[in-house]
């Protein structure tokens, strides 16, 4: 496993630096040549990097329909926007 995959923090992860790393793993388990036990390990990497890339992508869209509308459905700018 490398040292990106082992040690960085999900959470704190752009959405560009999640995904290619998610793309990493996903090529390593689809090559087959894993052990099993580091198998496990990337799967459960890989779907924690998949919910922070859907939470990060579901964040985005909430701000860009914020944008859009506004309480009276006219385009007013940007609000801040509390995603939870």
């Amino acid at each position: 496993m490398t040292s990106e995959t082992k040690g960085s923090d999900v959470s704190a992860m752009s959405f560009e630096d999640a995904l290619k790393e998610l793309e990493v793993i996903v090529s390593r388990l689809e090559r087959g040549d894993v052990p099993l036990e580091e198998s496990i390990t990337l799967y459960e990497k890989g779907d924690a990097l998949r919910r922070h890339c859907d939470k990060l992508l579901k964040a985005a869209e909430a701000k860009v329909e914020k944008i859009q509308l506004s309480k009276d459905g006219t385009a007013s700018g940007a609000e801040p926007l509390d995603v939870e």
